[in-house]
């Protein structure tokens, strides 16, 4: 099994920055995508941003250009810096690992207009 603890987020003003981790650890040599994912209220859980063990990444488009992910492997952590947050990307944040398809408990961000 994998477990995943979120962190960083907060509330931070339209136009402002975030950065969230996502720390992994267990039986972590199966894994090889980790990805963000989000759900506001009301909606369903949608793609942010993913990466694989090797640095392959892929975006959601409504993030593109905003949000970059990134990954420490030697750490077991996975990143997600924020930039330029719109009062849309409100939301519940939960990290995913493809392995055993863990999820963390989520963090939540906030941003205000």
């Amino acid at each position: 099994q994998v477990q995943l603890v979120e962190s960083g987020g907060g509330l931070v003003q339209a136009g402002g920055s975030l950065r969230l981790s996502c720390a992994a650890s267990g039986s972590l040599l199966r894994v090889n995508v980790m990805g963000w994912y989000r759900q506001a209220p009301g909606k369903q859980r949608e793609l942010v941003a993913t990466i694989t063990r090797y640095g392959s990444t892929n975006y959601a488009d409504s993030v593109k250009g905003r949000f970059t992910i990134s990954r420490d492997n030697a750490k077991n952590t996975v990143y997600l810096q924020m930039n330029s947050l719109k009062p849309e990307d409100t939301a519940v944040y939960y990290c995913n690992e493809n392995s055993y398809g863990s999820w963390g408990q989520g963090t939540q961000v906030t941003v205000s207009s």
